[in-house]
This record gives C-alpha cells, sequence and structure tokens, in this order.
C-alpha cells in the first residue's frame, strides 16, 4: 500500500517525518523507494543519501498523470517498503492544464486512460473527458493540479498527516476534521503531531482529537538539534553536510520511540504489480517508456541502445540537480554518462561527445569554479568546436561571461554567453509551458515543453534569438511570451528544469546530435 507524507503547509515537517522514517526503515535493514512530489531536487537527495536508491519525483506536470502512475507501480517491484513525500500543503497545486479541464467543480478522477500525453510531440491531444465527474451523492471541492492530493489521488494512497502543533492546543482538531473532510475520496491512514511542546501538550492535543477517531501514528517532539540548516533555495543539499549521518542517526532514534511502528509498518508495506491495463495501453501509444528494468540498483526505462556515446555529466558540489530518470532515458538509449567535476577535477573527460550541465549552486562555489581556469578554457573549447551541450539553470549560469554573487563579486565563467548571471532577492519560481522557436540540440522547432524555474538570479543581458517563447502555467494566451534560453554553437541553455520522463524524443535527440559530433582534436580526446 504505502503512504504518502503531508502537511497543512510547507514547514510543518514533512521532510523532517519522511528522513525519520527512511532512516529507521534503512537501520532495520529493508529495502526502501522514496518519491517526492513536485518537481524538488533537494528533498530527494536526503532521501537517496539514506536510502542508497534514487528518489523519483512524481509530477504530473513536468511529466504526465499516466507517467507518475507508471513510475511509482514500476520502482517499487523490488522493494519491500516505500513512501511519497508531498509537496507544500496536501492540497496547493495549479490549475489544470487546459487540455484537461472539464469544469472548475469537478473532482480529478482517474483519467489516465482517457488523457495523452499532452508534450508528447505530433501526438493529438485526447479530449474525451465525459467521464470526470463528481461521485453522486457526495459534496467535494476540487482538488488542484499536481498538489500532494492529486498524487495521493492517482496512485490510491492514504494520507498520513504531519501537523505543526508548536503554537496551538486544541485547533489541531479543527484542523484535520477540516482537511480530512475537504473531499472524503482522499484517505487518511493517521497523524503525525510535530513539534509537541510538552506531555501537557500532548494531552490537550490528544482529548481535542479523540472524536475524530484519526490514528495518530506519530508525535515528535520540539527539538531544534534535528534541524536541517537552508538557504537561499531551501535545503542545504546533503553532499555539502559534513555531520549529516549523525544527524540521520540521530533521526533514527528519535523515529525508533516516536512512531507506532506497529501499525505503521504494514501501512508502508509496498504493494506489487498494480500496474493498470489503461495505462499501459496509453504509454505504449504515445511512446512513452513501456517496460522498467532493474540495473546496478537504478531503476530504467528500457528502450533499446541507439546511440553508443560518451556524454560528460557535470556532477558536484555546485551541479548536482537532476531528475535520476533523466540520467536513466541517456544509459538506456546507449550513452555512457562519464560523471566528472568542473569545481574539482583538473583534467578534461576524455573522448566525449556530449556534455551536459544540471542546476545546482555555482554562485555558492563561483570563486573555485572561476579558479579552475583549466576546465573553463577546456569547456569553452569544446563547446566552440561544436559539441553539443545541454544546460540548466545553474548550468546556464556557468556557461556566462560571468557569475555575479550575493555580494556583488564578479567571476569569470565559460565565457560561452555572452551576459553574465546576477544574484539578487528576487525568487523566481514556478510551471513554465514553453514552445521552442527554432531548433536546438535537444528540441526542434514548435516543440512545446512543460518546465520548472527556481532561481535568484537574472541575466545582465537577455538573448536576442532566443530558444524559446515561455509562459507561465496556465497564462498562455493571456500574457506575453516571455524569451527564454540561448543557442550558441550545438548549445541548449536555459533556465527551465525538464523532466524527461515522459519525453524520451528529447534525450534521444540530444544523443542523436551528439552521435553526429566529431570529438576527435577536442580538448580531452587522448586516442
Amino acid at each position: 500500500m504505502t503512504l504518502v507524507i503531508a502537511g497543512e503547509r510547507s514547514g510543518a515537517g514533512k521532510t523532517t517525518v519522511t528522513i525519520a522514517l527512511l532512516a529507521y526503515l534503512i537501520r532495520r535493514g529493508l529495502n526502501v523507494q522514496s518519491f517526492k512530489v513536485g518537481p524538488d531536487y533537494i528533498d530527494p537527495m536526503f532521501h537517496a543519501f539514506i536510502t542508497g536508491r534514487p528518489c523519483r519525483n512524481l509530477d504530473p506536470v513536468l511529466t504526465s498523470e499516466s507517467y507518475v502512475k507508471k513510475c511509482f507501480s514500476c520502482h517499487i517491484q523490488d522493494v519491500d517498503y516505500a513512501l511519497v513525500e508531498g509537496v507544500m500543503g496536501l492540497f496547493d497545486g495549479v490549475s489544470r492544464k487546459k487540455e484537461e479541464e472539464s469544469s472548475a467543480t469537478d473532482f480529478v478522477t482517474d483519467v489516465t486512460d482517457k488523457i495523452s500525453a499532452t508534450i508528447v510531440r505530433d501526438v493529438k491531444v485526447l479530449t474525451d473527458l465525459t467521464d470526470l465527474r463528481k461521485p453522486e451523492g457526495k459534496q467535494h471541492y476540487s482538488i488542484s493540479f499536481a498538489s500532494t492530493a492529486h498524487v495521493a489521488y492517482l496512485l490510491n494512497l492514504p494520507v498520513l498527516f504531519v501537523i505543526d502543533c508548536s503554537r496551538l492546543s486544541g485547533s489541531v482538531a479543527a484542523i484535520a476534521h477540516g482537511f480530512r473532510s475537504f473531499n472524503p475520496d482522499l484517505k487518511f491512514a493517521g497523524l503525525v503531531l510535530n513539534r509537541v511542546a510538552s506531555d501537557r501538550h500532548l494531552e490537550l492535543l490528544k482529548d481535542a482529537l479523540k472524536p475524530l477517531n484519526l490514528p495518530i501514528l506519530g508525535v515528535l517532539r520540539r527539538d531544534e538539534a534535528v534541524t536541517i540548516p537552508d538557504r537561499h533555495l531551501g535545503l542545504i543539499p546533503a553532499e555539502e553536510l559534513p555531520n549529516l549521518h549523525a544527524a540521520i542517526d540521530k533521526l533514527a532514534d528519535l523515529a525508533a520511540v516516536s512512531f507506532d511502528w506497529e501499525q505503521l509498518l504494514p501501512l508502508l508495506s509496498a504493494t506489487r504489480n498494480e500496474g493498470d491495463e489503461g495505462s499501459e495501453q496509453l504509454l505504449g501509444r504515445h511512446g512513452l517508456p513501456s517496460r522498467i528494468i532493474t540495473k546496478k540498483n537504478d531503476v530504467v526505462n528500457s528502450l533499446g541502445k541507439q546511440f553508443a556515446v560518451r556524454i560528460a555529466v557535470a556532477r558536484d558540489r555546485a551541479f548536482n540537480f537532476y531528475y535520476q530518470d533523466n540520467l536513466d532515458l541517456l544509459e538506456e538509449l546507449g550513452a555512457e554518462l562519464v560523471f566528472w567535476s568542473p569545481l574539482d577535477d583538473s583534467v578534461f573527460p576524455d573522448n566525449v561527445q556530449g556534455l551536459y550541465f544540471g542546476g545546482g549552486f555555482p554562485e555558492v562555489f563561483a570563486q573555485k569554479l572561476s579558479g579552475n581556469v583549466l576546465i573553463r578554457d577546456a569547456v569553452r573549447s569544446a563547446i566552440f568546436s561544436g559539441m553539443p551541450t545541454y544546460a540548466e539553470c545553474g548550468g546556464l549560469m556557468y556557461l556566462c561571461d560571468s557569475i555575479v554573487d550575493f555580494d556583488g563579486n564578479s567571476w569569470p565563467g565559460v565565457g560561452v554567453l555572452k551576459t553574465a548571471a546576477a544574484m539578487g532577492k528576487r525568487l523566481t519560481l514556478g510551471y513554465r509551458e514553453a514552445v521552442a522557436v527554432r531548433d536546438s540540440s535537444v528540441l526542434t522547432a514548435l516543440d512545446e515543453v512543460w518546465g520548472h524555474e527556481f532561481h535568484r538570479s537574472h541575466l545582465t543581458v537577455e538573448p536576442s534569438n532566443p530558444v524559446y517563447h515561455s509562459w507561465r502555467y496556465g497564462k498562455r494566451g493571456e500574457v506575453e511570451a516571455v524569451a527564454e534560453g540561448w543557442g550558441v554553437c550545438q548549445v541548449h541553455a536555459s533556465y527551465l528544469h525538464l523532466h524527461w520522463g515522459a519525453r524520451p524524443d528529447i534525450p534521444a535527440r540530444f544523443l542523436q546530435q551528439c552521435a553526429d559530433f566529431d570529438c576527435k582534436g577536442v580538448l580531452g580526446d587522448r586516442t
């Protein structure tokens, strides 16, 4: 069955509860697969640090409802236990994609078999949504698309609801009752009471909740010692926390005495082979991955080894925002991934035919990145020789002439993009719909994609010949498009983060471009 860990809002304690549960299960020697609702990169790093398995993102905006269901079903096949960490508050999401709408009051039901992956190139959107309706005789409120509630309903999973009790007592019952009754078709497994101050405080909370007959499956006391530090884009990534092992051990100790494991363990048990026939048919019709296999502890899409190429993937403290599904797709298509560090390495990777720079925190490490002159020069030389390069957000920043940090210091970058990436206070955040306005190394003109932006930097010079026209989610046709993305030589550089799970044509096109590139004579080729 397993559970979705949800909260009444951001900051309620979902991540702390999730990490504590994972740490305890791993301590007991159990195999656990974790998932994260939404586009976040950082929380999944903590999951993977604990479990030793890649955490999988479940995001119906970046992929599709069908892909979310298929991804979940396939990745629990070889584990004993699983859990899903939600995003924001339980019902916080976005308006439904216009192609999938019926009316503002319709309840989100299982439409996987009726809605195609709307972003798959050259595929008509299926519009027969006549079965989207409210169950008769029940009062429901609509569930926002891509919310934790939406994913819980899609996967038919009960919710373990976390409430921050630090500033309330009797009102806890109103919160719990309100969330549980907001849509009765969502199943609630129970509650976790977080940041409880004392035994007397706990007694007041339990007395208030007693009439609801909602199990209390966990109680976490206030403890600043188990707080994970954060910075401008959320939690500090696991790789940068030298004392993380000790913190995880403490959370495992806490979980051992804070949760009702007799009730929780059966609820967290992974139920296998629940993929429905309809989603299989849909995936087959529209070219999405139809089978998942396990290889070297990573579950990947089986698409056939089409491209025998070597791709240099920048992965270190500065560049670590990658969806595992993207990396899996590259490997399943035949690519050999060469992980390297623009931060620490002194030699450019040998005999590679493509470059992949994910997002991360180049602004935090700008001085050291800038100081690695040999690598900056090698990257610039490779790009100017025509090597296909894909760069997202932090990767885009690194390719700029310079990065201006929060203190106003300017650090030279690779210098391929004639602009500077300057840090600021303004947070750019949200889903985007984008249309390619010209061919690039990963897209062809008029391709539509759904992406996500999350950054506090801006470019001092905007692209004169952009890759995309972009709109905030749901605003296409209502507001003017924003020019976004850079294309220089064979570079595709953009602030947009893309999940390729429902778009295997994107990595396939990138690898085709890489296969066509002759790396001989490029710095790093030592054949």
